[in-house]
């Protein structure tokens, strides 16, 4: 309620005028203790190394990027400064959605941008350097692609199991405070060696909101590219329905307001934008552009549990590099799905014929969670001052 609506309701309560200019600074004085309190709640779950627990802070922000950093000049100036960015505020916790480099490897960069292991030390210093906690989700330009010549001509799958150890060892986030995470111990997914436990699927609930990774793909979910790989694809697609499904039951359980389901691909989710994602029919989930599908499976799992589910869900994705929040989730029938809402992240978006001399394009999204509110989550552009290049900033 605005303030100044809090005083006319006063004002017809006591059936008598009262001098607006004395109730003006009563009324705003408990809205900014109201707003500290909030604050205090979220900084208090950021800092907590221990057990996470759905505690009653129903009101905090998070953050969201991805597919950062592409060039040196994102690496060494335009990470920091979003990372600067995000640590100026007070966040609860942030989540990487993949991505930690180029498709390929730049020919002369400063910094790495092949799949050698110092590009994922790289990441874990930006990771780290996050105040609140940091999660982070597998991209395919840091395992997938891996196999590309440019990229130092790596097995793809002993990248994968490479970031498994390196990233998630234990079932605490990254960043300079933890969150302990739910993970997906089930050995469903394959390694070099066999079949493997799907330790980058990590799960937490926070202010009656469930919170879940899964490692969905770019590069047609590892179905396309220079060395598909179709066992590894069956393995890990199964893993991650299992995991989402398992999701929708906990957040049943726990009566959860809402979910949030963040992972890398851009899946398409029907046949509005060919330039930046896969084209599908939206009622049969059928992709319809000639690439072999590695997501109608997991869509179509994914359309009967939100449907059933019935409050608000979010879908968090990178991979197509183009800022969007929308709502392109159809049923069978092609009606749209009211409760299901997908958000893109910012990512690199190359205007220039040099990749190596890419513009400092990285911003993030910030997310406002408030589980008492009818759709749960606002979602607020975060264009990062020093990172402005077209428009300077004021």
């Amino acid at each position: 309620m605005r303030a100044e609506q809090a005083t006319e309701s006063i004002d017809r309560a006591h059936g008598r005028k009262v001098i607006r200019k004395f109730l003006l600074p009563a009324v705003a004085a408990l809205l900014a203790a109201a707003a500290t309190s909030a604050m205090s709640a979220t900084h208090a779950v950021a800092g907590a190394d221990d057990d996470n627990q759905d505690q009653d802070h129903r009101v905090y922000a998070i953050g969201l990027w991805g597919d950062l950093p592409y060039s040196d000049e994102q690496a060494l100036v335009g990470v920091p400064n979003l990372i600067a960015d995000m640590n100026s505020q007070p966040l609860a916790f942030t989540v990487q959605d993949g991505d930690l480099k180029a498709g390929s490897g730049i020919p002369g960069s400063k910094t790495v941008t092949t799949c050698a292991n110092a590009l994922y030390t790289q990441a874990l210093g930006y990771f780290n350097s996050l105040k609140a906690p940091a999660i982070f989700t597998p991209g395919d330009n840091d395992w997938t692609d891996c196999d590309r010549p440019a990229n130092g001509g790596f097995s793809s799958l002993e990248r994968l199991d490479y970031e498994r150890k390196f990233f998630f060892s234990t079932p605490f986030s990254l960043g300079q405070h933890r969150l302990h995470q739910d993970v997906q111990t089930a050995p469903l997914c394959l390694g070099i060696s066999g079949n493997v436990p799907c330790v980058e699927n990590r799960r937490w609930i926070l202010g009656g909101v469930v919170y879940a990774t899964l490692n969905i793909q770019g590069s047609c979910n590892n179905l396309c590219d220079t060395n598909p790989d179709p066992a590894e694809f069956a393995a890990r697609n199964a893993a991650d329905i299992v995991w989402m499904q398992e999701t929708f039951a906990f957040a049943k359980q726990r009566n959860a307001a809402g979910i949030m389901f963040i992972s890398q691909a851009d899946p398409g989710f029907d046949a509005s934008d060919a330039t930046r994602a896969p084209v599908r029919d939206p009622k049969t989930l059928a992709e319809t552009d000639g690439q072999p599908d590695g997501f109608q499976e997991f869509l179509a799992a994914l359309r009967t549990e939100v449907i059933a589910y019935e409050k608000q869900v979010a879908y968090v994705h990178g991979d197509s590099h183009y800022f969007r929040v929308d709502k392109p989730f159809l049923d069978s029938e092609g009606r749209r799905l009211e409760n299901f809402t997908r958000v893109e992240t910012f990512g690199d978006n190359t205007f220039k014929t040099d990749p190596a001399s890419d513009d400092n394009n990285v911003h993030w999204v910030k997310v406002f969670v408030d589980a008492s509110t009818r759709e749960v989550f606002a979602y607020q552009a975060q264009i990062v001052p020093a990172n402005r290049v077209a428009v300077p900033a004021p």
